[in-house]
C-alpha cells in the first residue's frame, strides 16, 4: 500500500511517481518521497509516503479537507468543522488564536475589533508591515484567508460592551476574551456569567514580560470559565507585551478552545 497525498493507494512493483501524475495530480513539478525530494522517475516502494505537488497551485477544498482528516482523525475533524469559536480582541492573544484556530479547521470565526493595525503591534501581533493602518478584522480575514480560504469568518467593527458581547456571540459554541482593558475584561466575564453561562468561555490575565514559560497556566475558575496565564504579570516599563510570552498564553487559550469543542456536541 502507498499513501500518495494523505491517500492510500495499491501498491504495484516498478511503479514510479512519474505513473501517479495523471491520476493522482495532473501538472505536479514536485515530489517528495518519505519526506524527501525526489525525481518524478524515483521507483516507490511498499508503504512509501508520498506527495505530488504543483507549486503555486492553492489546495482545494476536499483536498484541504481530507488533509486536516487524515492529521486529527474523522472524528475529532467532524466535530472541529461544526463548531464556531468567537475571539474579541485581535491584539497579541487573538491575532494568535485566530491563526491557530484556522489552522485546524474550525467552522467558523466571529472576529471582534474595532482598531487599526499599528507599527506598535508588530512585535507581537499576527500582522505584516504592509497591512499597517487597515482594520485589524479586515486584515487578520485577509491573513486567515492566506491559511485555509475554506473556514467562515465573520467580523465585527464595533467596540464591544457588556451589553452587546450577548447579542454578538449568541451563536458561538465558545469564546476567548482577548483584551487589554481590565475594564473590559471585568464587563465580558459578567456578560458571560449571566447571558452566556452555557458556553465555553477562556479568558486572560497576566502574560508580560519574559518570566518563566511555565508560570503560565489554565486554570478553571467557574463552570465553563478559564483564565490563562500567570495571573500577576501586567505590562510595565522593561517588562512589555512580547511576543513569546504572548504566544505562550495565546495558543493556551486555543487548547483549551479545542478541548471545549471536543467536549460537546451541537
Amino acid at each position: 500500500m502507498l499513501f500518495v497525498n494523505e491517500r492510500k493507494i495499491p501498491y504495484k512493483k516498478g511503479l514510479q511517481l512519474i505513473d501517479l501524475v495523471p491520476t493522482i495530480k495532473p501538472g505536479a513539478d514536485l515530489f517528495i518521497v518519505n519526506g524527501f525530494p525526489v525525481s518524478p522517475e524515483t521507483v516507490l516502494q511498499d508503504n512509501d509516503k508520498c506527495w505530488l505537488i504543483k507549486r503555486g497551485e492553492v489546495t482545494g477544498p476536499d483536498e484541504m479537507m481530507h488533509l486536516l482528516y487524515a492529521r486529527h482523525t474523522p472524528g475529532v475533524q467532524d466535530k472541529i468543522k461544526n463548531s464556531v469559536v468567537g475571539i474579541m480582541g485581535l491584539g497579541g492573544l487573538g491575532s494568535m488564536v485566530a491563526v491557530a484556530l484556522a489552522r485546524i479547521g474550525v467552522g467558523k470565526l466571529v472576529l471582534a475589533d474595532y482598531d487599526v493595525v499599528e507599527p506598535s503591534n508588530l512585535n507581537r501581533q499576527q500582522y505584516f508591515i504592509d497591512q499597517i493602518g487597515k482594520r485589524k478584522t479586515e486584515a487578520m480575514k485577509d491573513n486567515l484567508a492566506r491559511i485555509n480560504p475554506y473556514i467562515g469568518v465573520e467580523t465585527i467593527d464595533e467596540l464591544l460592551t457588556e451589553e452587546s458581547i450577548p447579542r454578538f456571540f449568541k451563536d458561538v459554541d465558545a469564546l476567548t476574551e482577548c483584551f487589554d482593558d481590565p475594564a473590559m475584561k471585568a464587563a465580558a466575564l459578567r456578560a458571560v456569567l449571566v447571558h452566556m453561562q452555557d458556553i465555553g468561555y477562556v479568558c486572560s490575565s497576566g502574560l508580560a514580560g519574559y518570566g518563566p514559560n511555565n508560570t503560565i497556566t489554565t486554570k478553571r475558575l467557574h463552570p465553563n470559565v478559564y483564565i490563562v496565564g500567570d495571573g500577576i504579570t501586567g505590562a510595565r516599563q522593561g517588562e512589555g507585551l512580547m511576543a513569546p510570552r504572548v504566544g505562550i498564553a495565546a495558543h493556551h487559550q486555543a487548547n483549551k478552545v479545542l478541548q471545549i469543542l471536543l467536549q460537546q456536541e451541537k
